[in-house]
């Protein structure tokens, strides 16, 4: 059978975009691309990037702050939203046609166009053509869900913090995830009251206890209304603003409120399941480790798969599918060992198993230290940053890394490289210190905190 394309890719996303090419420009292939949106995908348009550059903003004042108390006569006055948010709409634009043009300059046709699967082979765009393609990549990635209760509530989620025309005095956000907390965060950087609701005992739930609580601690020492525990039993608009009253305390009203309690693979109405393809329970894309669904001809990456939903683990799958499909070299990314940072403030990096995870498989020591830092320390600052190792008893065998501290997210990329070859404790403890710094901690940590096991 002849088909139009080798490869047609549907979401214009890291991954999808990483997958068509590699086919194309290292292998060979003939790839189209249809993207509905803009390219770039989550990350770029309205995740990672655009949140990052938000960081970046408000951590302004606390830096000004530091400046006067070191003897600088240093002022800050009111954010300029609309000159900051001019500014990044320029930049996602940029991006956006960096990510276009790459495609250009590696051969793929782009259709900027709704995809649907039709076939195993087949697809329709919006505009009713229909193509065919030996293999198709679905890389549509996920959204924001809002609980079902509350969807017409006037609520935004992480796609519509972007585009606000102006900073709210007030905002309340839901959710204990990392979205929820970075943007908490981030908006009490930016000198908005801010007031955070998790149903929960602690929020980030999943990641290492110790360091849960301790980002949770600096959060609200810097300003935000953290209340665990705790949910919304009613809400209604009035008078300009949101009245909301919590399952705990007194009710209150907020200029914006923001739902980050999850995400949902962009699944629907895709075709699939009209192939016979069942979907996970929440829509998720069930794929083997080389990213292959149970049609041959279909294979899926990134936060459709609902396997790890981060940016470099989709650009990690896409290249890993090009090279096996028309690379002739069988790949699949191991997602057993993923670095990452949660960019709070202090920003939070991890790799490996947490504590608890590790406790549960077999005897571990952990290694922990909390301290004020020598920059804020030296300002009377009651800032604390913590470093933890969780060893392998049996093998001495570094398991986990945890590290809140400011720039935690570029400490841990180094990190992950030695943790991700075996690296021991005792290869830790030969690295000389690099003196001062918060990172010398790591490896100047000689008596175990804690242990757990025979």
């Amino acid at each position: 059978m002849t088909f139009d394309y080798d490869l047609f890719v549907i979401g214009g996303g890291s991954g999808g975009v990483r997958a068509a090419r590699i086919a194309s420009s290292q292998y060979g292939a003939k790839v189209a691309l249809a993207e509905e949106y803009r390219m770039g995908g989550t990350c770029v348009i309205r995740g990672c990037v655009p949140k990052k550059l938000m960081v970046f903003a408000s951590s302004f004042p606390g830096e000004v702050a530091d400046a006067q108390a070191y003897g600088w006569d240093a002022q800050i006055g009111a954010l300029d939203w609309q000159a900051f948010h001019t500014r990044l709409r320029a930049e996602l634009t940029r991006l956006e046609g960096a990510y276009r043009g790459n495609l250009e300059r590696a051969g793929v046709t782009i259709h900027d166009s709704r995809a649907t699967v039709t076939g195993p082979h087949e697809v329709r765009l919006a505009d009713g053509r229909e193509v065919t393609a030996r293999h198709i990549l679905i890389a549509t990635g996920g959204r924001p869900v809002v609980p079902e209760k509350w969807r017409d509530a006037g609520c935004m989620t992480s796609n519509e913090v972007f585009e606000m025309p102006a900073l709210p005095k007030s905002i309340l956000i839901v959710g204990g995830g990392y979205i929820a907390s970075e943007f908490a965060c981030i908006l009490n950087g930016l000198g908005v009251e801010t007031t955070q609701f998790y149903r929960g005992a602690q929020i980030l739930r999943g990641f290492d206890e110790e360091a849960r609580g301790h980002i949770a601690g600096e959060m609200v020492a810097n300003g935000v209304d953290l209340r665990l525990g705790t949910d919304i039993l009613e809400m209604e608009r009035r008078d300009g603003q949101t009245w909301v009253k919590p399952t705990t305390g007194a009710a209150a009203t907020y200029d914006a409120v923001m739902f980050a309690t999850g995400r949902r693979p962009n699944s629907d109405d895709l075709g699939l399941e009209a192939l016979g393809l069942k979907l996970g329970p929440n829509g998720a894309i069930p794929v083997d480790r080389y990213s292959q669904t149970a049609i041959p001809s279909i294979f899926a990456v990134g936060d459709v798969t609902d396997r790890a939903n981060l940016t470099p683990v989709a650009i990690r799958e896409g290249h890993a599918f090009a090279d096996t499909v028309f690379g002739g070299k069988p790949t699949f990314f191991d997602h057993g060992l993923i670095p990452t940072a949660i960019f709070t403030q202090p920003e939070f990096g991890t790799i490996g198993l947490s504590e608890e995870a590790a406790r549960d498989q077999g005897p571990v020591d952990v290694y922990c230290a909390a301290f004020r830092p020598m920059r804020t320390a030296f300002i009377g600052r009651d800032k604390r940053t913590m470093m933890k190792l969780i060893v392998c008893r049996q093998t001495d065998k570094v398991l986990g890394c945890h590290i809140v501290a400011d720039h935690a997210g570029e400490m841990i990329q180094l990190a992950a490289v030695a943790i991700a070859m075996g690296a021991s404790k005792a290869d830790f403890d030969r690295t000389l210190a690099v003196h001062p710094t918060m990172a010398e901690e790591l490896v100047t940590m000689r008596t175990a905190t804690r242990s757990y096991g025979e």
